[in-house]
């Protein structure tokens, strides 16, 4: 692990959480590869930036796929954690991303409320337009926020937290994610990565009770680049 590297994507830090910009491939949690984990990664960053003896705790709040960039928020305190895990379950967490498509969508702006039923085996999901059996309903919003000669950028607000949800409501569209195969893209990109970044949260701290919203830069990517210009020079005009 690269401590410097680490150091200068942390968003914000204090006594009761710390936010990260997870990188294209890592791992939030352990899975049955068994990676060394961002989580692993920040453990061994607080307990020598603090010079902590024994184990260092962090509590995972909400996780990234592994191939997805951005904003990750984890607990340092058992009260944080337990506080916040209600705000999630509250949805009083709100989530933003940034998801990169190669289809216009039907509409500029809408909401898509599907029914998802995962499959552990393909470690995948399937969309329904009704309830069928072990399904469950995922709702998001999404609005185009720029547009490329070849690519759109859609911002996405998700609403419930399923299983590859984004991915698998944007697919069902005819939006499947740049670069992911899984989900119906035809080709990859480079990295391996997909073209999904969760750009920000924003929910009450959990101790201090004052609004938090965090902002995630993007990954090093010209196309990411000029997304970003294109929606500045919108916010200029």
């Amino acid at each position: 692990m690269n401590l410097k590297n680490l150091s200068q994507r942390i968003l914000f830090e204090d006594n009761h959480l710390i936010v990260v910009n997870k990188l294209r491939s890592e791992l939030v949690q352990a899975d049955k590869t068994d990676d060394v984990t961002l989580r692993e990664d920040i453990q061994q960053f607080l307990k020598k930036k603090y010079n902590k003896p024994g184990d260092v705790f962090l509590g995972v709040i909400h996780r990234l796929d592994r191939p997805v960039s951005g904003v990750v928020v984890f607990a340092k305190t058992g009260k944080a954690l337990k506080r916040m895990n209600e705000l999630v379950k509250n949805r009083e967490f709100k989530k933003t991303y940034w998801a990169v498509v190669k289809t216009m969508p039907p509409k500029e702006a809408g909401e898509l409320r599907h029914y998802l039923v995962r499959n552990e085996k393909k470690n995948k999901s399937f969309a329904y337009p009704k309830p069928v059996n072990n399904s469950k309903e995922a709702v998001l919003t999404y609005k185009l926020a720029a547009a490329s000669d070849e690519y759109y950028l859609l911002e996405v607000d998700l609403k419930t937290g399923r299983h590859h949800q984004i991915r698998t409501q944007l697919a069902a569209i005819g939006c499947p994610i740049k670069g992911d195969l899984k989900y119906g893209f035809p080709r990859s990109n480079k990295d391996a990565s997909i073209s999904l970044h969760a750009r920000s949260v924003e929910f009450i701290h959990p101790v201090k009770k004052e609004p938090l919203k965090i902002v995630a830069s993007p990954p090093d990517d010209p196309l990411w680049y000029f997304f970003v210009n294109a929606l500045s020079s919108q916010i200029k005009k």
